[in-house]
């Protein structure tokens, strides 16, 4: 009789393109898993991969046998999620975050979590935008949290919150008692966050649609090093409001005022529209309950 871990097996092994790679998915060995594609051979009699090849390439038969192994793992996994008690759900949770969220209410999120569903296996990724919106694609990433310049029809979302940014520099840099205007702001040299960001786009648009291109920038994809940058005096960054709040009473920074100001960013949480599992809902729920963009490493407790 076919069973889901001969499903997953060849699922796996599709997806990965090797029997090595689908084993350590699995948390087997590969020998196990080549027996399990034996195994559901012998139950069709079907040849489902060309042993002639030095890769793993599925016949025609495969690749039939492959999209009827991700319709029954999607109808299995959501049959579990909306039956079964949370307390008992085991599965591993893919769950894509910028460096903002890593750096402020990731914590609180885990903890909801694991207190919800103590046996689901979270597993963070931190990463640009863009990319996080690639392996969602790729299904890499069960759901992903992310500013909403990287919105793409093909997924699905929910609001969370917002982000104030505000422009910053080294105390002395700039002339702080002025209002800028944004083509005085350009001709200075700004740090920014590139084209793989999802503020880093929404930005850019920004600037463009008020017919400014910026005359010289450093583009860095960590939030971390913008910030260091900053602090050092080499330029003028975009950096979250509250977050910053100790370091501007500290004297480390200096907020420069412009007109018009830097618009809010919105983060979403983004999934795949045709995934429709209540896990991920549920999830989601607690990621709007968590999200808290005002504070630099948040415990569970805040």
């Amino acid at each position: 009789m076919m069973t889901f871990k001969q499903l997953e097996a060849l699922y796996w092994i599709a997806r990965l393109g090797s029997f090595a790679a689908a084993a350590a998915r699995l948390h087997t060995t590969q020998s196990a898993v080549s027996k399990r594609v034996q195994e559901l051979e012998s139950e069709f009699d079907t040849q489902l991969f060309d042993r002639g090849q030095r890769h793993a390439r599925l016949t025609d038969k495969g690749e039939e046998m492959v999209a009827i192994a991700e319709k029954l793992l999607k109808q299995r996994d959501t049959a579990i999620e909306q039956f079964g008690r949370p307390d008992v759900l085991q599965r591993r949770f893919r769950v894509g975050v910028t460096e903002l969220t890593a750096l402020t209410w990731l914590p609180k999120l885990v903890a909801a979590i694991q207190l919800h569903y103590p046996k689901v296996t979270l597993e963070p990724d931190v990463d640009m935008s863009m990319k996080l919106r690639d392996k969602l694609l790729a299904d890499e990433v069960d759901l992903i949290v992310v500013p909403d310049g990287v919105l793409d029809s093909r997924f699905a979302h929910e609001s969370l919150g917002t982000v104030e940014n505000a422009w910053m520099c080294k105390p002395g840099l700039v002339p702080t008692r002025k209002v800028l205007r944004v083509h005085e702001l350009a001709r200075l040299p700004l740090l920014t966050q590139g084209d793989r960001s999802g503020t880093g786009v929404n930005y850019m648009r920004w600037f463009h649609s008020l017919g400014v291109q910026p005359e010289s920038t450093i583009s860095s994809n960590s939030l971390i090093a913008l910030l260091g940058l900053t602090v050092s005096g080499l330029g003028v960054s975009y950096l979250p409001r509250s977050c910053m709040e100790p370091m501007l009473k500290n004297g480390l920074l200096s907020v420069v005022r412009t007109n018009p100001p830097l618009p809010s960013i919105r983060y979403v949480a983004m999934y795949k529209r045709d995934v429709q599992s209540p896990l991920t809902a549920s999830i989601i729920m607690l990621a709007q309950e968590c999200c808290d963009f005002t504070r630099m490493f948040q415990t569970p407790q805040q």
